[in-house]
């Protein structure tokens, strides 16, 4: 082996490139030779280590660069770590230097669309004392801690896509979906961040009755659609309508990775008008359609009794029944039976107002019968308000019952009956306006139809509406 002994090797020009050897060739260093880099080395990858910085970091936020290692004091405020860009190979951790970690945590949030353990979540480190390695590895994992059993206690957060998203009281996000769509979650999060959900489901109310063409006899108000929600115990920092309150907390839904399909019940359409002299009774006007997310669905609000002489009739069951003509009997609510009830029956009239309709039940009460006036319309049943979007909402009242006997106005005798407070319609005067449709997206039961000579429609009901909040940070 021949041997060559000089004191310094140097390219033939200035700043130019020394090559060791050609490709395929092997270079042996011997034990105990020391090569000293006071340069820039490239291509020699990492050891698996990091550089640790000196400067302890204390401000609320810093940036972390590749292949530097931070030691963090968290004893006056919360801190958080932007990672770097996700480069395979890339690598970063971090102590806690004052033991605090359990009081004030360290969240270390993934650069852009980069992910950590697989999933588009912040990392919480809460633990005292604890100290964590990252390493990039590829786009599907992106940053993977490398040292053992320093993350389990780390909060996870659900994370979901679909429908119309919100932020609320900061750490909530609120999916509001008034049609069909898709719920897909992306991350289920863990029980030390989040790992259920809060709901609102609604479905569409009743379409009101419509009034007799020939007989005097007006249509019931539409039932409101079924009202179901948790109790807000999952995603806090907003009021439940009594239904989720009582008796006692409904417990929020846990998820998991996977598409949850949303289906938004639309609202009841009418009885044809006018109908045929002296045909039998039609049956009530069409209920709502139902509305799901998850395991929990909603009834639609039973139709409102319509009036074709010479057959008065009750009114239809639902989530909320729908109103009754005259002493008829009337739409049973919370149909399907569930806990809580997801509705009430409908009204009717004592047989003195034998003309005038109840109204349709609401979330929380049971739609009314004739108040007193000669042939008035009962009042819709009064729906139910939540705050789970971040602003009081009542939904799925009772639509109103209508009026009868010439030329009522209100609020005197033959006025419709008042729709209940969420979205129900008012019911028709007696041939002087006419009834009024459940609003959209709230599940309110339309108004019943005027019932004197020639009568009036009832309207259709409102579609429901699917809300869906949790924490995600």
């Amino acid at each position: 082996m021949s041997e060559v002994k000089v004191n310094k090797i140097s390219p033939r020009t200035n700043c130019g490139t020394v090559q060791l050897g050609d490709s395929g060739d092997t270079i042996t260093i011997p034990a105990g030779a020391t090569i000293t880099n006071n340069g820039t080395q490239t291509g020699f990858g990492r050891t698996g280590t990091v550089d640790w910085q000196t400067s302890i970091k204390t401000s609320a936020t810093f940036s972390a660069s590749n292949g530097e290692g931070y030691f963090v004091d968290t004893s006056s405020n919360a801190i958080t770590a932007n990672l770097p860009a996700g480069t395979a190979g890339a690598i970063v951790a971090f102590k806690d230097y004052a033991q605090t970690f359990d009081t004030n945590g360290l969240t270390i949030s993934a650069n852009g669309s980069d992910k950590i353990e697989g999933q588009t979540f912040d990392l919480l480190l809460n633990t005292e004392g604890l100290a964590v390695t990252l390493v990039f590895g590829d786009s599907t994992k992106g940053w993977q801690a490398v040292n053992s059993n320093e993350v389990t206690n780390s909060q996870k957060f659900v994370n979901a896509t679909g429908g119309t998203i919100t932020t609320v009281c900061t750490n909530f996000k609120v999916h509001t979906f008034t049609g069909p769509g898709t719920f897909c979650v992306t991350c289920a999060g863990n029980s030390s961040g989040s790992n259920t959900v809060d709901y609102l489901v609604v479905a569409g109310g009743g379409a009101g009755g419509r009034g007799a063409s020939d007989s005097g006899n007006a249509g019931g108000g539409g039932g409101g659609g079924g009202y179901r929600e948790s109790g807000g115990t999952a995603s806090g920092c907003y009021t439940v309508s009594p239904l989720g309150s009582s008796p006692s907390s409904v417990a929020a839904l846990p998820v998991s990775v996977q598409s949850y399909p949303i289906q938004v019940g639309g609202g009841g359409t009418t009885a044809p008008f006018p109908a045929p002299s002296g045909t039998a009774a039609p049956a009530p006007a069409a209920a709502g359609a139902i509305s799901v997310f998850s395991t929990i669905t909603s009834a639609g609000g039973g139709g409102g009794a319509s009036r074709s002489n010479p057959t008065p009739q009750g009114g239809g069951p639902g989530g909320s029944g729908g109103g009754a003509v005259s002493t008829n009997p009337v739409g049973s609510g919370n149909q399907p039976p569930v806990s809580p009830p997801q509705g009430q029956d409908g009204g009717n009239t004592p047989v003195s107002r034998a003309n005038s309709a109840g109204g349709g039940g609401g979330a929380t009460t049971a739609g009314g019968g004739n108040p007193g006036s000669a042939d008035q319309g009962g009042p819709g049943g009064t729906g139910a308000t939540s705050s789970i979007n971040g602003t009081p909402t009542a939904r799925a009242g009772g639509g109103g019952g209508g009026g009868s006997t010439n030329n009522g106005s209100s609020p005197g005798p033959g006025a419709g009956g008042s729709g209940g407070s969420g979205g129900g319609g008012s019911g028709a005067n007696d041939d002087t306006s006419n009834a009024a449709a459940g609003t959209t997206n709230t599940g309110g039961g339309g108004g019943g139809g005027a019932g004197s000579d020639p009568g009036t429609a009832g309207a259709n009901g409102g579609s429901g509406i699917v809300i869906i909040r949790y924490k995600f940070q």
